[in-house]
């Protein structure tokens, strides 16, 4: 039976900065899925990268115009006003406590995230808090880690609909469009005094060129988020 509650997708990470390779996928969630809204949560400190060059609040304002005239895109700022590293499986409680126990939540992940997926904080209790939602690029082999793959089996579906039934613990594998973008080339490109246009959208671009930001380049910053 489906639920009277649509699903908010649940889209973390650093943005640093947010670009259309994000977005594209996003959207393309928000309507195949029927969401509700996709929220899009960057991070205070992240837990599997060094420290951002940008502060998280420049970060927020950076997702903030991204999203300006996009029906269904929210950015939420909770990790920002929590301390410490930010841990999704917190993020995810945070959200709970918002919507109540019976609003679906799908945490949408990129391949490369859900492989690694074991590394997390708490990993196996995501699935207790929300669906997961791979994005994965279409025709492309999914080549799991054994423990992953055992804790997948029993929760995987290819029923979008699963995801409105219940509030939590189906995983789906959903193709989208996958740029080849990454926030490491732009931030490569604005360090050289090179242009990043098309790559992202150009009201972020005129706030980084007003803020000076990303004017310098190094390699403890150079990981791709």
């Amino acid at each position: 039976m489906r639920s009277s509650l649509r699903p908010i997708g649940v889209l973390g990470g650093t943005f640093d900065p947010i670009h259309y390779g994000h977005l594209r996928p996003a959207l393309e969630l928000l309507e195949a899925l029927e969401l509700a809204e996709v929220r899009f949560i960057p991070c205070r400190i992240p837990a599997h990268r060094g420290t951002p060059q940008v502060t998280a609040e420049q970060r927020l304002a950076l997702v903030q115009l991204a999203m300006a005239g996009q029906a269904g895109f929210v950015a939420d700022d909770r990790e920002l006003r929590r301390e410490g590293t930010s841990y999704m499986v917190d993020t995810l409680a945070s959200l709970r406590e918002d919507f109540g126990q019976a609003t679906p939540l799908c945490l949408i992940v990129g391949a490369d995230a859900f492989r690694a997926l074991p590394t997390w904080s708490r990993w196996q209790d995501l699935a207790e808090l929300a669906h997961i939602v791979v994005m994965r690029r279409p025709g492309v082999a999914q080549q799991l880690p054994l423990p992953l793959e055992a804790w997948l089996a029993p929760r995987m579906t290819h029923d979008a609909w699963a995801l409105h039934s219940k509030p939590a613990g189906a995983i789906l594998f959903q193709p989208v469009t996958q740029l080849d973008i990454s926030a490491t080339q732009i931030r490569a490109l604005l360090a050289r005094g090179q242009s990043p246009r098309y790559l992202l959208p150009e009201a972020v671009l005129a706030d980084i060129h007003d803020r000076m930001l990303y004017r310098s380049f190094s390699r403890e910053n150079s990981v791709t988020s």
